[in-house]
């Protein structure tokens, strides 16, 4: 009898591509690995038709989840913040004052799809904001384009 090989443990990756799809379907444009206007870098950040932005923040571990202390800083950055975790993670921690689970949703993915567990309420962030963290949204996104068509363009790069 042949053995099954154990599936390997879910990484960031494995979130990002599940959470991408279910922001995807509800006709948000995900972006990975986002710098923010604060220095910060966003692991997802979301574009809607609308203009709404919203951020996810995954964490695999609870090592990764108890030792972030910056992760309020970014909600001056979106209109509406997620946690996203894999299948599996432990849940009772999103539930204590910390985590603000009345101003933070929750997400479960695996590595094809995702679920909002907990909604995120919308808090509209301030025009001039907005139009900034939009603004470097596009650009990155633009800047990925270019690099996936021409490689060696990334060399060139002048910030």
């Amino acid at each position: 009898m042949a053995s099954l090989a154990a599936t390997p443990p879910m990484v960031s990756q494995d979130v990002v591509r599940g959470v991408s799809r279910l922001l995807y379907r509800a006709g948000i444009s995900p972006l990975g690995e986002v710098p923010l206007g604060n220095g910060r870098r966003a692991d997802i950040v979301g574009l809607d038709a609308a203009g709404r932005i919203t951020l996810i923040e995954i964490k695999v571990s609870m090592a990764d989840l108890r030792g972030d202390l910056k992760w309020p800083e970014y909600l001056d950055y979106c209109d509406r913040f997620f946690w996203a975790v894999p299948d599996g993670f432990p849940l009772g921690q999103f539930e204590e004052p910390w985590f603000q689970p009345e101003r933070c949703g929750l997400i479960v993915a695996d590595r094809w799809d995702a679920a909002e567990l907990r909604p995120a309420p919308w808090v509209p962030l301030n025009a001039s904001r907005r139009k900034a963290e939009t603004l470097r949204f596009a650009r990155r996104a633009a800047q990925r384009l270019l690099w996936a068509s021409d490689p060696g363009v990334a060399e060139m790069l002048v910030e």
